[in-house]
């Protein structure tokens, strides 16, 4: 059976098809506390995991079978969701529900490739999302999205763009999504890359199609960091940035981050922003991290920086952990804000 609450705890169960099982391991975010080995009931196994300040949570159980180990769903939950690391479980917590927009009436719309060129060795692929009836020489605003095609599949973006025009909370506009091609590379502060988005790609986008006031930029995680800085570098021609789980690595916070191949880079980004105390083009800035994320800490002296430097900050903290549903599930009311303030409200 799917996990049950019971008092201040999940008890998960898992009956084997055989006999043969000698383990099992409940596979989650370590950030999560308690324990991950079940023991043996009777001809199954259970686990009971302290109730996690969360609203879901995604998991997977690893299947030892003497030497042998199988990673597999929970084959009694019927919750799953697709993840950019393979499909998982879903434990949803009482209280949980999916954003009202997934279930919305949506224009009708179309995609359209595109490529941009500037100082990155490779081309940046852009798939662009129009409402069918916004014809490509008409004014509209642009929402200009990092890992563009995994925002959509995993986060649902476009579907969200549709509803809320659908629903008139948002005027028409249109999503180009960024394709990462070298996504470590581009995404931790390459230079390179974020001047060819500023300028030359900017330009390509609004050559092709008519674009009315400021760009506002996305991006989770290592995108978030690079949306905020392609913000600051092209303000006020980009006006907003929503930055979800942003990658804002510290030297003091981030000692397990410290191997990664650009993290000097990065933290070198991060403490100039942090130092920065006068802003001459202020953005509308919004933000959102899990309660639990490692990162948080980050993102909280990022959104202080921010605001001391004289950016439209909000910062909302959510009970979730770094994975594209939280990111999906915080779109509204986090980027509807962003987008409204930058963009103004329909009519």
């Amino acid at each position: 059976m799917p996990p049950k609450l019971l008092d201040d705890h999940l008890r998960f169960r898992f009956v084997p098809a055989d006999p043969l099982v000698t383990g099992v391991v409940l596979q989650c975010d370590r950030v999560v506390a308690g324990p991950r080995e079940f023991r043996r009931d009777g001809e199954g196994w259970v686990l009971d995991l302290p109730r996690p300040p969360l609203c879901r949570l995604e998991y997977r159980f690893a299947v030892g079978r003497g030497d042998e180990v199988e990673v597999v769903l929970d084959p009694t939950n019927p919750v799953t969701v697709r993840t950019a690391f393979g499909e998982r479980s879903v434990a949803e917590l009482p209280g949980y529900l999916p954003p009202w927009w997934l279930a919305a009436p949506a224009v009708p719309s179309r995609l359209e490739p595109l490529t941009l060129s500037g100082e990155t060795a490779h081309e940046v692929p852009v798939t662009v999302w129009s409402p069918d009836d916004l014809p490509d020489d008409e004014p509209a605003p642009l929402l200009l999205v990092h890992d563009g095609p995994e925002y959509d599949q995993l986060a649902s973006l476009t579907t969200y763009s549709a509803a809320l025009v659908g629903a008139g909370q948002l005027p028409p506009h249109r999503v180009a999504l960024a394709h990462p091609v070298i996504r470590d590379s581009w995404y931790s502060g390459s230079p390179q890359y974020l001047r060819t988005i500023a300028a030359a790609g900017l330009d390509a986008l609004g050559a092709r199609y008519a674009v009315r006031g400021p760009v506002v930029v996305v991006g989770a995680s290592l995108g978030g960091l690079t949306a905020l800085l392609l913000g600051l570098l092209a303000a006020p021609r980009v006006g907003g940035v929503y930055a979800q789980s942003g990658s804002f690595f510290q030297v003091r916070r981030d000692v397990s981050e410290s191997g990664f191949r650009y993290f000097g880079r990065i933290s070198r980004l991060v403490q100039a922003v942090l130092d920065t105390r006068h802003a001459d083009h202020p953005l509308t800035v919004g933000m959102s991290c899990g309660t639990l994320e490692e990162n948080l800490a980050n993102n909280r002296d990022m959104a202080t920086a921010l605001r001391r430097a004289g950016h439209d900050v909000v910062l909302r903290e959510v009970p979730d952990l770094h994975n594209y549903t939280a990111w999906r599930d915080a779109l509204d009311p986090g980027l509807t804000d962003v987008l409204r303030t930058v963009w103004g409200r329909p009519g």
